[in-house]
């Protein structure tokens, strides 16, 4: 029975709160009365004072023991708990994902709905299984093959989009091809193609380092360019370079070069030749010292050579397992591969005086092969500058050239380790303090072309220079120089994407690969999957009318990687 103490000494702390509340603002009864009525501090009775003010104090009675307020659950969102569970998706999570869709449901609710649903609860899981890391960074999907199939209906935005402006040439070259002639390993949930693609990927947007994949490893739009969901990670990447061997490399380059010979991306007349050493800082290898002519200094490395078709500027041979001793024949290796892939017309090879020796340039000769080079000045020969006579003033026919009237001298000699004549042509007045000493075993070439010829071999030292600043050829991961070998050859391959690209592109033709992948790749866009074709929509972009000027209709409108997928570019 209650009476008057049901009012004076409240027994539930909601009603003392209300009893409390009432006195202040009805009774006006100061802080400290109410704090001792009602057996609380001064400061709690102010704290009250201002909750209930902001609206923050609920004076509903809670239910009573024994019987329980449950929230009815409509069917709709039964249904969405039963699938969100169906994929291991704990109670929290639901309710986060109902809270996303304007649904408000406690996880106390949601746990009893599964229980009555008949679904278990779900083991204790660490954050690595459940896709979180330690510091609750999310874990990206492991890579596997997928088909266009799979990826009906998806729309994703890509922030690498641009990379599909190069599928039709990589379909045009045939890479799927070209990695079964060279007989590339794959895994079984990653073939070789896609492997390769995932490394030519990488290279075509200038990424430095296998180890910044990471940075793509939630795109799915770079991983579809490869075939795959997601792009490997860097450890996978890695692995399969140590599983090349330098046999898979010597294919895979002669069955490259072959399918560009056959598209007539070389010319193949005159080829230049350089050296040049990738720096190695590990203080635990065993790579030789080699010149370096960058820093102007030896330095340990590993020795790479390139050779470069002078017309056309495309690499078409790399090497990389070079020791110092072996150099001088690297010139020979070279001829050896060329005849493989090139028929007609004997290239003219053009390198410096170090490249080879003299008994090299005797085999040259016996074998036919025209080459055009420096002498290897000394004190003796400058001397004897002064004797000679007569000079010849002649024009090389150079719209560009600062110094296009020198004075040249030609002579016939014999050298050293070198069975039979040579050719001699002395330049003066070229720009340089002294003199420049050219030999040739071609006595039939003009000397205008002879003079013009050597000084375009600098075309091979920029082709290097550009895949040291965009390709990132010189951030060597290993002193394997097999590895290294596999990664100056994606750089040739890549470097001759770029140019098949920029050959497209009107006003671009003559461009370096950064200047192309500012302008027409580096770029976001949307790409839709539907009925079986690959849409990437590209937003407006300055230079998309040039994009939209390539005459795709003759290119291959497919995705090697995607098992050959239609692709449809379209130019905002």
């Amino acid at each position: 029975m209650y009476d008057t103490k049901f009012f004076l000494h409240p027994v539930h702390d909601w009603q003392r709160r209300y009893e409390a509340l009432r006195a202040s603002f009805v009774e006006r009864l100061p802080a400290r009365i109410i704090a001792d009525r009602f057996g609380y501090s001064q400061d709690y009775v102010i704290l009250l004072r201002h909750l209930f003010k902001h609206g923050k104090i609920d004076f509903s009675e809670p239910v009573p023991e024994g019987k329980s307020h449950r929230r009815r659950v409509s069917s709709p969102v039964r249904e969405k708990i039963r699938n969100w569970r169906e994929k291991n998706l704990s109670a929290g999570e639901i309710t986060e994902c109902l809270s996303e869709d304007g649904i408000e449901i406690s996880v106390r609710t949601v746990e009893r709905v599964l229980r009555e649903e008949g679904f278990p609860k779900l083991p204790r899981r660490t954050r690595l299984k459940m896709g979180m890391t330690v510091k609750g960074a999310n874990i990206p999907e492991k890579s596997r093959a997928i088909s266009v199939r799979d990826m009906d209906g998806e729309k994703i935005q890509s922030p690498t989009a641009g990379i599909f402006v190069f599928a039709p040439f990589l379909a045009q070259l045939d890479i799927n091809s070209i990695v079964r002639s060279a007989g590339l390993p794959g895994s079984k949930v990653i073939q070789a193609k896609n492997y390769l693609i995932s490394f030519l990927a990488l290279k075509l947007l200038g990424t430095e380092r296998y180890a910044h994949v990471g940075d793509n490893s939630f795109d799915p739009g770079l991983g579809l360019f490869a075939g795959l969901n997601v792009m490997p990670k860097c450890t996978a990447m890695s692995t399969y370079s140590y599983s090349l061997d330098e046999i898979h490399l010597l294919r895979l380059q002669k069955a490259f070069v072959k399918k560009g010979e056959k598209l007539g991306l070389y010319d193949g007349k005159m080829v230049n030749l350089d050296f040049h050493t990738v720096p190695h800082y590990g203080d635990e290898s065993e790579l030789e010292k080699h010149w370096a002519g960058a820093r102007g200094k030896t330095m340990k490395g590993a020795l790479t050579l390139f050779a470069q078709d002078a017309e056309t500027k495309l690499m078409l041979y790399t090497a990389a397992d070079i020791k110092r001793s072996e150099a001088d024949d690297q010139v020979l290796s070279f001829l050896s591969f060329w005849k493989k892939v090139h028929r007609g017309v004997k290239p003219t090879l053009v390198f410096d005086s170090k490249f080879t020796g003299y008994a090299q340039l005797s085999e040259l000769n016996r074998q036919k092969i025209k080459f055009l080079t420096l002498r290897r000045r000394g004190k003796n020969l400058i001397k004897k500058l002064d004797k000679i006579s007569p000079w010849k003033r002649i024009h090389i026919p150079h719209p560009k050239r600062k110094f296009p009237n020198p004075l040249v001298h030609e002579s016939i000699i014999n050298l050293r380790n070198y069975k039979g004549t040579l050719r001699q042509v002395v330049v003066r007045g070229n720009g340089h303090e002294k003199p420049t000493f050219l030999i040739s075993n071609d006595f039939e070439m003009p000397l205008e072309i002879m003079v013009g010829n050597y000084a375009r071999r600098w075309r091979v030292e920029n082709g290097i220079a550009e895949a040291v600043n965009f390709f990132h050829l010189n951030s060597l991961s290993s002193p394997i120089l097999v590895k290294v070998h596999f990664d100056v050859l994606t750089t040739m391959m890549a470097d001759t994407f770029y140019t098949m690209l920029a050959r497209k592109l009107r006003g671009f033709e003559d461009c370096d690969a950064h200047k192309i992948y500012r302008h027409f790749i580096k770029g976001k866009g949307t790409i839709i999957v539907e009925n079986g074709i690959v849409n990437v929509i590209y937003p407006r972009r300055a230079h998309n009318p040039i994009l939209r000027a390539v005459p795709w209709d003759d290119l291959p409108r497919s995705i090697p990687g995607l098992n050959n997928a239609q692709l449809r570019l379209s130019f905002r």
